[in-house]
């Protein structure tokens, strides 16, 4: 099968992580999405605990993890000051390997943008009505409607402030991305397979 990249951005309780892993079932692809960093912690000898810590968070860590670091080199780049942004240059570096080593399909972590030059890359954005995620929310964290969606919009704030600070685009917006889709109108395995032959008819696979 033809190599070939698919990046998933999602709203918070849409079901981007169930669509991106059949995605990465129906086209042979490995996922990545906490696995990212795995990979990030191994590429740049730090704990994986400190990349969880700043998943999906504008600066990653800003004024709380600034290390030194004068013994670590892996070029200009990412100096002896072990920055946030050195933190996002880990992630990128790891998904441009993986990229380069077979189909992937990636969630989040602003892979679109990092990936922007390599070929056969498809980007698509998950939504759903608000009613479908807090309804998600709740049963999955086990929260009240209210609590449910109080925390919906404080991650999702959160990860567009990411994106838009890493990537210079809007976060969920049409123009970023090849497709968007509204799970909550045909369901999640539907939606899914609706992707899927796009990205067939788009690529020509």
């Amino acid at each position: 099968m033809k190599h070939i990249i698919i990046n998933v951005g999602r709203q918070v309780g849409a079901g981007g992580q169930e669509i991106g892993r059949m995605l990465a079932q129906d086209f042979e692809a490995k996922f990545y999405d906490r696995e990212l960093l795995n990979l990030a912690a191994k590429e740049s000898g730090f704990s994986e605990k400190f990349f969880k810590q700043s998943d999906e968070k504008q600066g990653f860590l800003r004024g709380l993890f600034n290390v030194q670091a004068p013994h670590f080199s892996l070029g200009s780049v990412y100096n002896s000051n072990f920055s946030q942004e050195g933190l996002f240059q880990f992630q990128s570096d790891a998904i441009r390997k993986a990229a380069s080593e077979g189909s992937c399909v990636f969630l989040g972590r602003c892979a679109d943008y990092v990936l922007r030059d390599f070929e056969n890359v498809v980007n698509v954005f998950i939504t759903a009505s608000i009613d479908f995620r807090v309804d998600i929310v709740s049963k999955v964290k086990e929260l009240d409607a209210e609590h449910a969606r109080k925390l919906i919009e404080h991650v999702e704030r959160r990860r567009a402030e990411y994106y838009n600070y890493y990537t210079g685009k809007k976060w969920g917006a049409a123009e970023s991305y090849d497709l968007c889709i509204d799970a909550s109108i045909l369901g999640i395995q539907a939606t899914e397979k609706l992707i899927v032959d796009y990205i067939r008819k788009r690529l020509g696979i």
